[in-house]
């Protein structure tokens, strides 16, 4: 992994504020077609504006991309034991793709636990049936792009990441009053305590930039053999 690319940690409230104006200067990234028709599909289904019911949906997507990746990795170490630095090289990768994908079933819970708090009902099929299709078929579109060129899955992924970035920073930018509610909740020891609601959801969509460039640092990686 570059140099470059920023570690997963926990702001303070002034760098999450210095982090969201970057990412609103920051033009989004030329999406490929299976983004675009993702993105597409879920605005079909649950609206353009955002919200916190929706971007539930997206965290249930955006963790089995490294759900694929490490099953990928753990296939390919059956076949290369016999090669012990190269098995070690994935192993490492296997880890990382744990943590981010553990990053994003925090991401997951949090937004879970704050739409549990909201009233009214939510449609079974289109809250609960359609989520797990479409991370279905994203799953496995990204297990087969892996397989044949790493670099694929990654740039989808990286599209992904790139859109969850800018609409929970512009969410929070168009809901100041996301600024007054305080953030109580079950997952502050494995995420961080934060003093608003807007200051959480600046915080992952700040990981989800690290994510993207996650993503973007390893396009040009070779498939494993």
């Amino acid at each position: 992994m570059t140099d470059a690319v920023p570690k997963l940690e926990t702001l303070s409230a002034e760098r999450l504020r210095e982090e969201q104006d970057l990412t609103m200067r920051t033009p989004r990234r030329k999406y490929g077609v299976a983004a675009r028709l993702l993105f597409a599909t879920m605005d079909v289904f649950y609206g353009k504006a955002g919200s916190l019911a929706k971007y539930r949906v997206l965290e249930v997507i955006a963790r089995v991309p490294y759900q694929a990746w490490e099953q990928v990795a753990y296939i390919a170490i059956t076949h290369i034991y016999r090669r012990p630095d190269f098995a070690r090289r994935i192993f490492e990768r296997v880890k990382e793709t744990r943590e981010q994908q553990d990053n994003e079933q925090l991401h997951l819970l949090i937004f879970e636990e704050l739409t549990h708090r909201q009233s009214g009902r939510e449609g079974f099929i289109r809250y609960r049936i359609i989520p797990q299709i479409l991370a279905f078929l994203y799953y496995h579109l990204s297990w087969l792009l892996y397989v044949v060129k790493p670099g694929w899955s990654y740039r989808l992924n990286a599209d992904f990441e790139d859109h969850a970035e800018h609409e929970y920073m512009q969410f929070v930018s168009d809901n100041p009053q996301l600024e007054e509610l305080p953030h109580e909740g079950c997952f502050e020891e494995e995420y961080g305590h934060f003093d608003s609601i807007a200051d959480l959801i600046r915080q992952i969509g700040y990981d989800e930039r690290v994510h993207k460039l996650e993503s973007v640092a390893r396009m040009s990686e070779p498939r494993f053999r």
